[in-house]
């Protein structure tokens, strides 16, 4: 009987080595590799979406600034060729009446 006892406990202390230290624990001890999606082609790209996105925000924030640049050069010339007895309005005025004649 103490023989058999004996043989159970060994057989019990083995498959408890094996499921601590077997194969199966292997892989849990390895360091996995964040899985990342497979990119297709640059509209799947979200960084790429991105980029484009902000580069075009830039492109035409660019293009309004320099609008608007143009418009007050525009103004600031005009102020200077005016006659200093003008007024802002005067000659919008004497254009209507030159083409009423």
């Amino acid at each position: 009987m103490g023989r058999l006892l004996l043989v159970l406990l060994i057989i019990v202390a083995i498959v408890l080595l094996w499921k601590a230290f077997g194969p199966s624990s292997w892989k849990r001890n390895q360091i996995k590799a964040p899985h990342t999606q497979a990119i297709k082609g640059p509209d799947d790209d979200e960084e790429f979406l991105w980029t484009l996105e902000k580069n075009r925000f830039k492109e035409r924030r660019a293009r309004e600034t320099a609008e608007r640049e143009e418009e007050e050069r525009r103004k600031r010339a005009e102020e200077r060729h005016r006659k200093p007895d003008e007024e802002p309005g005067q000659e919008l005025d004497q254009e209507s009446e030159d083409t009423d004649k």
